[in-house]
């Protein structure tokens, strides 16, 4: 039996040149799924008493002082949703933005002569409930027919349940846990949803949810460590943060971005029952809360969607 050397060669040609077109299609279509590897986060310190106390030793302008980079020039002419409006951390977020220049719509279960004034009466819509979907779909139906489109939402609408529930003394409080989830976690989903779908926002808006270290699963094991408690608190920020991030993957492409914030330690009526250690873990006056809000909202973007920052020094939270 005889060999055809010639046809032999042509073969192994045409199959050697098949296998380099296939590894170079195979290299393409893998290049085109693999994400851009992004420089490695830096996270904020879970110990709240050393975090403080290494600011105050670095000297740390950017958490000690926010006017040493804050610039409200950026939110001038901007018009801003800011739900939960009408008192403590809310309340100052709507004076700053007011000072900045910015218009400021306000959802909020009740209203009041100083809001009103502050705002203008036709931009306060009260007896909005976050957790009332019709109530949310119908208010931003009203905002999208009655002015421009929506810059920035800043989800603050919070609940915290005062008591620290236990399981060993039997302190468990289910429905209070599920009244958190409902409008610490639902209620940021009801408002931007309703935000897109009503078209309310331009086209680069900025969906803000204030949240709280409390979501961070990874901090528990220090801020938590031994103890537990606020079962409630922690889950309905946890619930909140990821549906931030599914938010965050599934509005990126129409342009719009989601950023989680904890506002830091504020010395609110909400924060109240930890008064005893204001001082020593830096909580500050709501208006310097406010301030370190916005100035993350004004860095917010489609490279930061679906973080999870902390407002004291800029950093991430890990989950």
């Amino acid at each position: 039996m005889f060999l055809n050397l010639s046809r032999t060669s042509t073969t192994r040609n045409i199959l050697i040149r098949a296998s380099r077109r296939a590894k170079r299609i195979t290299t393409r279509k893998l290049a085109a799924r693999t994400p851009t590897v992004l420089k490695m986060a830096e996270y904020s310190a879970a110990d709240q008493v050393q975090r403080f106390a290494a600011a105050q030793a670095e000297e740390n302008e950017r958490f000690l002082d926010i006017d040493s980079v804050y610039n409200g020039n950026e939110i001038m002419g901007k018009r801003i949703l800011v739900t939960g409006g009408n008192r403590g951390l809310g309340l100052e977020i709507v004076k700053q933005a007011v000072a900045d220049g910015a218009t400021v719509i306000v959802l909020c279960r009740s209203s009041s002569d100083e809001l009103e004034e502050l705002v203008g009466k036709w931009n306060v819509y009260s007896g909005v409930d976050v957790v009332d979907t019709d109530a949310v779909n119908a208010a931003l139906k009203r905002i999208k027919s009655d002015g421009g489109a929506l810059d920035f939402v800043i989800n603050n609408a919070g609940y915290f349940y005062e008591p620290c529930e236990k399981i060993a003394d039997g302190s468990l409080n289910f429905e209070e846990q599920l009244k958190q989830i409902d409008i610490c976690a639902l209620g940021p989903l009801r408002v931007n949803a309703a935000a897109v779908t009503s078209k309310a926002l331009a086209d680069d808006a900025k969906l803000i949810i204030i949240t709280s270290q409390a979501g961070s699963a990874e901090w528990r094991k220090v801020q938590n460590k031994d103890q537990g408690g606020d079962y409630g608190h922690h889950m309905s920020r946890a619930a909140c943060n990821i549906a931030g991030v599914l938010q965050a993957e599934e509005l990126r492409s129409k342009g719009f971005s989601v950023l989680m914030v904890h506002p830091g330690f504020n010395r609110t009526e909400m924060t109240a029952k930890y008064k005893e250690i204001w001082d020593v873990e830096g909580a500050v006056e709501p208006s310097v809360g406010a301030k370190r809000v916005l100035y993350e909202a004004m860095q917010a973007s489609l490279e930061t969607t679906g973080t999870f920052v902390n407002a004291e020094d800029g950093l991430q939270i890990p989950w």
